[in-house]
């Protein structure tokens, strides 16, 4: 195991441990696991590496705490969510530098993420007191329909790397709000942002027991064990529809309450009479937020033929531009991908386009720097069937593809297993909105690059996800609804 290249710590009390029952330990049997900079894959330190023992203990804890929490009034529980909300902003420098550490993103990316995940915590403070239920009359007159909201109970939360603590607040925030404790299973390529945040929830008040944190390069054997412990009742999980795939087998043993975020596919869809301008700015936006490491990412530029030639010129001289290097430097654009891995697959996807006929307008093979770095890569002339767009690329490659008609963009955009979201740039509103409703996604972006929203339920249709996270949805997924009969 290398050596940590820095003095950085997380905090003074939590240096890289388990989080179990307001405990902050090593893992039972001592593993640990190193978390290196994909900027220069220097080591910034090592973690405890959860075993299944642990992930039981962290279950054991989780539902010792259910009942005080679910109890405690709904204001109290909103007020640690708030606390927790101004903690993140008066600490956000120091939570973003650490994103931009262990995830490789810039640091303008990652003061957005800190600010956008600080943002679930304010938003659930509030939804706290909504858990609303009702009470009627019978339609035959009989009795009373009472229903309650009440929480599902101890919450198994997988999170991945490339929102490290957005994907954490998103849900945390709705499960303490709901009454709901929770274990979070952070992914191994960026842990110490799940660690801080867990930190900032304690100093907020949440009590030991009600937050639980869980790095693990076990994460299958330790999730699979808690998902079949049977004090366990939900699991909300963000990643790849593999895994999710996998994880809502293991779920269905126990028939236990399911989320899931999974992959996508997005289409950015360009009439020929968009603004050009605006749908260069809002591609750049869909395209390049987080360097196109994200399920939201635009994979798939559809441009209408008499705007192709314009729209790639342009989109090619802002992706040419972009700045390449370590996100710790503030001018950098785009920083690395978030292991070698990642880069070679990117890479393979856009060989695999060349060999399909597809041509580079700008970048189109890795760097030779030290470091995950791919350069912004805008590729045209990309057959409507070649194999990369049935991928998800996750990285900042832009593949261009031209059609005709209203009715051809639609179904190029629907020709994919995934459907979480789209983006669609025209100046006819009626033809806007008659084309949203007809791409099959959970979430359209009209005339906008950028969709997510804390107040937004957020989720996908198809092989792209089961239920919403962000608005009042994303309590709901938390909740289970008690009906009572009852006569007066």
């Amino acid at each position: 195991m290398g050596r940590p290249t820095n003095d950085m710590q997380l905090n003074a009390a939590t240096p890289g441990n388990l989080l179990i029952d307001g405990h902050w330990q090593p893992a039972s049997d001592g593993a640990r696991f190193d978390v290196t900079d994909p900027a220069n894959g220097e080591v910034i330190t090592n973690v405890a590496s959860a075993s299944v023992d642990d992930g039981l203990a962290a279950v054991e804890a989780a539902h010792r705490a259910f009942r005080p929490w679910s109890a405690t009034p709904p204001r109290v529980r909103g007020e640690v969510l708030r606390g927790a909300y101004e903690l993140m902003v008066e600490r956000g420098e120091e939570i973003a530098e650490l994103i931009v550490r262990e995830n490789g993103k810039t640091l303008a990316d990652a003061r957005g993420e800190t600010a956008y995940a600080a943002e679930f915590f304010r938003w659930y403070a509030e939804e706290a007191v909504r858990a609303l239920g009702s009470v009627v009359t019978a339609p035959a007159g009989g009795n009373k329909i009472i229903v309650q909201q009440q929480p599902v109970g101890v919450a198994v939360l997988v999170t991945p790397w490339n929102f490290p603590a957005a994907m954490a607040t998103r849900k945390i925030g709705p499960a303490l709000a709901a009454g709901c404790s929770v274990v979070l299973k952070p992914a191994s390529d960026a842990p110490l942002t799940s660690l801080l945040i867990a930190d900032v929830l304690e100093e907020a008040g949440a009590p030991p027991g009600v937050v639980n944190v869980l790095p693990s390069r076990r994460s299958g054997a330790v999730v699979g064990a808690m998902v079949h412990d049977p004090r366990v009742r939900k699991l909300s999980f963000t990643g790849s529809t593999q895994v999710g795939r996998i994880l809502l087998h293991e779920a269905a043993d126990s028939v236990v309450n399911v989320s899931m975020e999974l992959g996508g596919n997005a289409p950015f869809v360009v009439f020929d009479d968009a603004d050009l301008d605006a749908a260069v700015d809002g591609a750049m936006v869909a395209k390049m937020r987080n360097g196109g490491e994200a399920c939201t990412a635009a994979n798939r530029f559809y441009v209408q033929n008499t705007v192709a030639e314009d729209f790639s010129q342009r989109l090619t001289e802002r992706m040419a531009a972009l700045r390449v290097g370590s996100g710790m430097d503030p001018e950098v654009e785009l920083g690395p991908l978030i292991n070698e891995e990642a880069v070679l697959e990117v890479d393979r996807l856009v060989q695999m386009a060349l060999t399909d006929g597809a041509t580079v307008t700008t970048g189109g093979e890795r760097l030779d720097d030290e470091g995950c770095f791919y350069p912004p890569t805008v590729l045209t002339d990309v057959p409507a069937d070649s194999e990369i767009l049935d991928h998800e690329i996750f990285g900042p490659v832009a593949p261009i593809v031209s059609f005709d008609t209203e009715a051809e963009a639609i179904d190029l955009a629907n020709g994919t297993e995934y459907g979480l979201v789209a983006y669609v740039y025209t100046s006819d509103l009626a033809r806007g909105l008659r084309v949203s409703e007809r791409i099959e996604a959970g979430m359209v972006g009209l005339n906008r690059g950028l969709v997510s929203d804390p107040a937004a339920p957020f989720g996908g249709v198809k092989q792209s996800g089961i239920g919403r996270e962000g608005g009042h949805e994303g309590l709901l997924e938390y909740l289970e609804s008690k009906y009572i009969a009852a006569d007066w």
